[in-house]
Formats: structure tokens, C-alpha cells, sequence
């Protein structure tokens, strides 16, 4: 399966999967049709699937167009976002299973930024070391989205299913927002080694307009203070020995920053 990071918008990311033994294609949150469609052109690609995290409109917003062009492809998304994806066909549950070519993806309920947020992992294939994790808008690289539907509590179990993964995952997000997460991250960790040379790592690479998606869940586990929530060095940053409260504080101030 191969993997293209497509731009939109000011900061997004689609991703287009490719089968090149099939010519087929899936989207992963189309939120701008017209990059999509170019990319499968530039393929010779016929869609067959999209497959959306979550109803925002940044993530769903070329559905319909797509499904004009395309009208055999299958409009997958979380059960509990029926009604608010445009052309959902499939409604799908924790442990339910979705298939592109010869792989194999599990759906993960990852509430929080929504409701009814899912997540995609593909397990890494014969002769492979690598995962691929598309996780929309729950886990950033350096951070995690914003809690409009679901609570703090919501989000810590969400990325706690997320950082059980293993730590060869590439870590798929759909927004650049690495360079900005990672600025907070020191503030709250700066005696992370680990974390001060991502930054500087980070900040070259957008110095260059190089994007910094996809990441790797190893390094998020060592340097992302949202998947770090029971680290002693962030609770006493925060004032909370309570997971889930440290979460919650270190949402507060990055929603502050």
C-alpha cells in the first residue's frame, strides 16, 4: 500500500492510499475534493473507498463531489456519526474491521474531539516493520485535538487505546500542527532531552516547508505531554497526581497558548 500526503486547506492532510497491483485507491478524510482528484489522475486510480475519522467539515467536505466522480466507492465512518457524514454507506463499531487491497485495517472509538471519533490502524504487512495509524484529529505529532463533544476523561482513554499501539506506527494526523504543539510541549517538559532535540528538529524541517507528518507513535510516547499524562515530571508541572485532572490541565493551557 502506498501512501500520499496530499495539502489542503491552510494546514490539513489528506491521505491517499494506492494498491498499484489493483490501480485502486482510498481517501482518509477528503476534506477538498480537487486534490484528490488530481492525485488519482496523476495515479491512473479508481476510487473505491473513503474512509472519514470523524463529520467535521475540513475532513468530509469532498465527499459528495467525489462520490459524483466516483460513484462505486464506499463512504465508510463511525456508527454514531449517522446523519453527519455526507454519503456514509458503512456505520462502523469498535472492533469492526475495514479492507483496501490485501490489507487489513482495525477501527479504534477514539471520543473526544467528537463524539463519535474513530481512528484506522493497518498492522504492519509481511515484510514490513511498519504500522500505519490514520487517527484524524484525536493525536497530533507533539499534541491532540481539541475537546468539542467528548470529556477529558473521554480523551485520556481514547489515547491511551492509541499509545498501546506498537512503536513502530506511523502516526498519519491531519493537520500541521507540530511546530506550534511542540512549542507548548517545552514549556511543561523542558527537561526532556528528547523533546528539546524534536523541536529543533521540527523547526529546521518547517524552515524548509518540509512537513513533519507523518510521526512516529515511538517518539510521540517520549516527547507528546498528551500520551505522558501519568509522568510525574508533568503532574508536578501541572499540581495533579490524578491522570485524567493532568490531562485536563495540560489541555487548559494549551487551549491558552
Amino acid at each position: 500500500m502506498e501512501i500520499h500526503r496530499l495539502k489542503a486547506f491552510h494546514d490539513n492532510y489528506i491521505f491517499v492510499l494506492h494498491d498499484p497491483t489493483h490501480n485502486r485507491a482510498a481517501v482518509v478524510d477528503p476534506g477538498d475534493s480537487a486534490p484528490v482528484i488530481q492525485c488519482l489522475a496523476d495515479l491512473g486510480a479508481t476510487l473505491t473507498a473513503i474512509f472519514n475519522t470523524h463529520h467535521h467539515s475540513d475532513h468530509v467536505g469532498g465527499n459528495q463531489r467525489l462520490l459524483e466522480q466516483f460513484s462505486q466507492a464506499v463512504v465508510y465512518g463511525g456508527a454514531e456519526d449517522r446523519g453527519r457524514i455526507p454519503g456514509q454507506h458503512i456505520f462502523l463499531k469498535p472492533g469492526d474491521t475495514v479492507s483496501f487491497g490485501d490489507e487489513r485495517g482495525e477501527v479504534i472509538f477514539v471520543p473526544g474531539h467528537t463524539r463519535a471519533h474513530i481512528a484506522y490502524y493497518f498492522p504492519p504487512m509481511a515484510g514490513s516493520e511498519w504500522g500505519e495509524l490514520f487517527c484524524g484529529d484525536t493525536l497530533f505529532a507533539g499534541g491532540c485535538g481539541r475537546l468539542f463533544e467528548g470529556t477529558p476523561a473521554d480523551m485520556v482513554s481514547s489515547l491511551t487505546k492509541l499509545r498501546q499501539l506498537p512503536d513502530q506506527t506511523r502516526v498519519w494526523c491531519a493537520h500541521e500542527y507540530t511546530l506550534k504543539n511542540l512549542q507548548f510541549a517545552v514549556t511543561v517538559e523542558g527537561d526532556n532531552a528528547v523533546l528539546r532535540q524534536r523541536l529543533q528538529d521540527v523547526q529546521e524541517a518547517r524552515r524548509q516547508n518540509q512537513p513533519t507528518v507523518p510521526s512516529v507513535l515511538g517518539l510521540e510516547k517520549l516527547t507528546n505531554p498528551f500520551l505522558r499524562w501519568d509522568q510525574p515530571t508533568l503532574q508536578a508541572a501541572v499540581g495533579s497526581q490524578n491522570p485524567v485532572q493532568t490531562f485536563a490541565r495540560l489541555r487548559g493551557q494549551k487551549d491558552r497558548f
